[in-house]
């Protein structure tokens, strides 16, 4: 078996991706489901996470948010069975590439706007860098449930992404009601957000603190 691994060099510093054969597979112990990779996604690695649990090692596996078919199952699990589509049980409608790439951000994204901020019609909501994977996300997630977004970017090529962002059906119309761009260092964060709003302000931030 074939996988792509990051390494890290002895510095610390410059971090690489390798591919390495396994030779033989680990036996599917009673509790664990042996899957198929479909897709998966390249998020962040937390080293300083990793080393403070003891689990840091010279290489670590990419992609741990995945999405595939369930080959085997250990005799305790009951869940699942072989042949299933996973990420939890994966919509028929939903492709391998959007399943695995919404796992982590995805998530993270749905749950501060539906159970840490209760996004509803009518508010406006701040997203702090628009173009990233969880930004691109939580502005259509806040969009669809009549929210007002408000977006930062961090260079025009990001600018321009989001003004390109529109519903995929209904009127095409810009997601993002006003993107602020803090790169040119021409506007203030707080004196847009009260112009766009009329002085009331946004009721809901949400700022992912490039994680």
């Amino acid at each position: 078996m074939k996988g792509l691994y990051w390494q890290q060099d002895s510095s610390g510093e410059e971090i690489g991706f390798v591919f390495l054969e396994k030779a033989n597979l680990p036996v599917v112990r009673d509790n664990y489901v042996k899957v198929q990779v479909k897709a998966c996604a390249l998020s962040r690695i937390d080293k300083k996470f990793l080393s403070d649990i003891k689990m840091m090692k010279e290489f670590l596996p990419v992609g741990r948010e995945i999405a595939g078919v369930v080959l085997e199952i250990g005799n305790k699990v009951s869940f699942f069975q072989p042949h299933d589509e996973v990420v939890a049980h994966k919509p028929e409608k939903v492709s391998w590439l959007e399943s695995a790439g919404t796992i982590r951000d995805g998530v993270r994204a749905y749950t501060a706007l539906h159970y840490l901020s209760y996004v509803s019609p009518g508010t406006t909501v701040l997203v702090m860098d628009g173009a990233s994977p969880f930004g691109i996300i939580a502005i259509q997630l806040a969009q669809h449930r009549g929210a007002k977004v408000i977006a930062t970017v961090y260079s025009s090529e990001d600018r321009q992404y989001l003004e390109r962002l529109t519903p995929s059906v209904g009127i095409k119309q810009p997601l993002v009601a006003r993107i602020i761009d803090e790169s040119s260092g021409k506007y203030d964060l707080t004196e847009s957000c009260l112009e766009e709003t009329g002085g009331l302000g946004v009721d809901i931030i949400l700022d992912a603190g490039g994680l």
